[in-house]
């Protein structure tokens, strides 16, 4: 190509690679996969480097991708990084590592060795450690600059908030403890396949969108706003390079082996080799066994063992260049399409479900396969009879990639997405926001309200003892049409269920007693409403605080609400527009479930009103109290400082930039014991009066 089509082709290209980054590493919804993404990017380099007068520091070679959302709210505070979190070049192709190899050895000139390790596929992460307490946890950012994510980090079971001292160790005048006085470690959180699988299977019974591969997962569940929910994804964390003032170490081996001892997470899966043969060793060894691994990896990580050439090689602009990666190629499978299911879920949403030849694919037998919608079916042109490629990017269910054209059988039939519901026969409706076909007979599709039942009683709704069978039966039965009948049993209702005794009868009944003290948020999740899923209606429930106050809302209110979008206030105003919805919550009160946020609670006084607070620092209760304790007298809580700030309430190791920006803006500085003045209490008064789980977690976030 000439000049002017090299630089219409590099513009286009890097369109296309930030707006593949931010869908990465913001949305974590990737709509490419990895190795078209690298393809994308060494064309762009393969371009630049050829038309280096097309170069800018702005071009995606030359910076790392973002996790940084930019958007007028900002969700978590963000910190300069000490270091440069950089990210790794990498390559599919064994002739590249072996470039790799010889450049380093020409670089170095004297004898070294390589430091193979496994590629953990999750969202990276920067620790602090502080006199051996965890003092930052930061995402990558922007390469310069991260998300302070420490609150839910704290919530990973394998990171330690406290350093061990290992056995042997003898301190000293000049060296009380093993580790440094600071320093920082780097790796990977990542969500294992069991936590990922668990959490995909709930949201596939939710008809949520299910998390495309466990990096995404992990990395969205470490950006939720509500901590409690992060111990519940299952998140570990495995940590491979270390970084310091005058760190006592020669090699990274050696700095990743005392971590070890300092009871970090490292993984023992890495290999110190001497050249490209014993790398090549590693890297086809992994290659299969991997495989067998509870967690993904999609690659090696190549990198110079010793510190001190890694400081003569040196960093690129965005890499360096004593590491590199090589990554595996997607395992895929080809098998024949033997027919296509069409199955009804609990909101009436259609799924296309393909039913495969069995095919041995990532340590499991493959028998099944999403299609997702119509639109996927027609984009692939896929007909029965079809040899197709299967990939089991971690999607609990595997999903079909293309169709292989040249194996198409004579017989070959194209198969058409029903128009009507497969059980009930109502004619579908398209959802066009969503290329989703629904079932709009939802008082009378008998899969519906079976799911919806069951919905209603799993586990993290209200937690009924019963399964699948009991609530066909009682729905075959005629003694359960809506959630609301469930609490109109008796014991001689369930006496008429195939195989139940008295002592059954009495299990269930109790279960269901016990219900009515599960709380507000899990009451709402419960009610099945299209969309609201556990985590959302946490932050609808806390927002509301009661099921009046969220149906007598409308869309601007319900816009306001964190994580709500268009979708989702809608299919909220349409369910409480229902009278049929509006009596079961009816009759769902007079049976006595909760309704109302417990965490509600009347004002103490209005001695804060119309001021604005913000708040920073450790303090004699946690920062979500005082939080709490700010809103209860009447006063507003806001995360950072401004013109608009009444107040900047300091306690120990408060953040320097809050306290300078305060100064600066002329905002008063108040410690914890005059704020307790100003709302005419005390810490100990005002204990009783919030929540007081996990006190016993102080850790400075700023």
């Amino acid at each position: 190509m000439d000049k002017s089509q090299a630089n219409i082709r590099i513009r286009e290209l890097r369109a296309i690679i930030d707006e593949a980054n931010r869908k990465y590493y913001v949305d974590n919804a990737p709509e490419l996969t990895d190795y078209e993404f690298d393809m994308l990017l060494k064309e762009l380099e393969v371009l630049e480097k050829a038309y280096p007068e097309y170069l800018t520091p702005d071009s995606p070679t030359q910076k790392v991708g973002s996790d940084i959302k930019i958007s007028a709210k900002k969700d978590f505070d963000q910190y300069p990084h000490r270091y440069p979190m950089l990210s790794l070049g990498n390559t599919y192709d064994i002739s590249e590592v072996q470039a790799f190899a010889d450049r380093v050895s020409k670089g170095i000139g004297n004898a070294f060795t390589f430091s193979c390790e496994l590629k953990f596929d999750g969202t990276a992460i920067c620790l602090t450690y502080r006199n051996g307490r965890l003092f930052r946890a930061l995402t990558r950012g922007d390469g310069t600059k991260g998300d302070d994510v420490t609150r839910n980090v704290v919530h990973i079971s394998n990171i330690p908030q406290t350093l061990t001292v290992p056995a042997g160790f003898v301190p000293s005048k000049e060296k009380p403890y093993p580790w440094p006085e600071e320093f920082e470690i780097r790796g990977e959180i990542y969500m294992p396949w069991a936590a990922f699988d668990r959490l995909n299977e709930e949201r596939y019974k939710d008809e949520e969108q299910p998390f495309a591969n466990p990096r995404n997962a992990a990395s969205g569940s470490l950006k939720l706003q509500d901590s409690t929910l992060v111990a519940n994804r299952g998140l570990e964390c495995t940590l491979y390079h270390m970084l310091g003032e005058s760190l006592p170490f020669q090699t990274h081996d050696q700095a990743l082996k005392a971590a070890s001892q300092w009871g970090l997470p490292v993984s023992d899966k890495r290999r110190i080799c001497s050249g490209i043969e014993e790398i090549e060793d590693f890297i086809t060894y992994w290659d299969t066994e991997r495989k067998n691994l509870p967690f993904a990896t999609d690659g090696i990580v190549i990198k110079v063992n010793e510190l001190p050439y890694q400081t003569e090689l040196g960093y690129t602009a965005k890499a360096p260049r004593w590491a590199t990666a090589y990554k595996f190629k997607a395992e895929k499978a080809l098998t024949r399409l033997l027919s296509i299911d069409y199955q009804v879920g609990r909101t009436g949403a259609v799924t296309p479900v393909a039913n495969l030849e069995p095919v041995q694919l990532s340590g499991t037998v493959v028998k099944r396969a999403s299609l997702h919608n119509s639109e996927q079916m027609q984009q692939l042109d896929i007909h029965i009879g079809d040899y197709v490629y299967v990939e089991k990017g971690g999607e609990i269910i595997p999903k079909i990639t293309a169709v292989e054209l040249s194996m198409r059988p004579d017989d070959a039939s194209l198969p058409h997405f029903p128009l009507y519901c497969p059980d009930c026969g109502s004619a579908l409706v398209k959802d066009e926001q969503e290329a989703k076909s629904f079932c709009p007979n939802q008082d009378g599709c008998p899969t519906q309200i079976q799911a919806r039942l069951v919905h209603f009683l799993s586990r993290k709704a209200m937690n009924v003892i019963a399964g699948d069978a009991t609530v066909e039966q009682l729905y075959n039965k005629a003694l359960v049409w809506n959630i609301a009948d469930f609490y109109e049993l008796t014991k001689d209702h369930l006496m008429t269920l195939d195989g139940w005794k008295e002592r059954s009868a009495e299990r269930f009944l109790n279960s269901l007693k016990d219900s009515v003290n599960i709380p507000f948020e899990r009451v709402l999740y419960a009610l099945g409403i299209r969309h609201v899923g556990e985590a959302t209606a946490k932050s609808i429930a806390g927002h509301f605080g009661s099921i009046d106050n969220l149906a007598a809302a409308g869309m601007d209110e319900l816009l306001k609400v964190e994580d709500i979008g268009e979708i989702i206030a809608e299919s909220i105003v349409e369910y409480f527009s229902n009278p049929d919805n509006l009596e079961i919550i009816s009759r769902l009160k007079s049976a006595g479930l909760q309704f109302e946020s417990q965490g509600v609670k009347e004002p103490h006084s209005d001695r804060l009103a119309g001021l604005t607070i913000v708040i920073s620092g450790n303090f004699s209760i946690s920062r979500d109290k005082m939080k709490e304790l700010i809103i209860l007298n009447g006063g507003k809580s806001s995360g950072s400082v401004s013109g608009k700030t009444s107040y900047l309430l300091a306690g120990e190791k408060a953040g320097p930039e809050k306290l300078k920006k305060a100064e600066n803006l002329g905002v008063k500085v108040i410690t914890e014991e005059e704020f307790f003045r100003l709302i005419g209490s005390s810490a100990d008064e005002d204990m009783n009066s919030v929540n007081t789980e996990d006190d016993n977690v102080q850790l400075s976030l700023f």
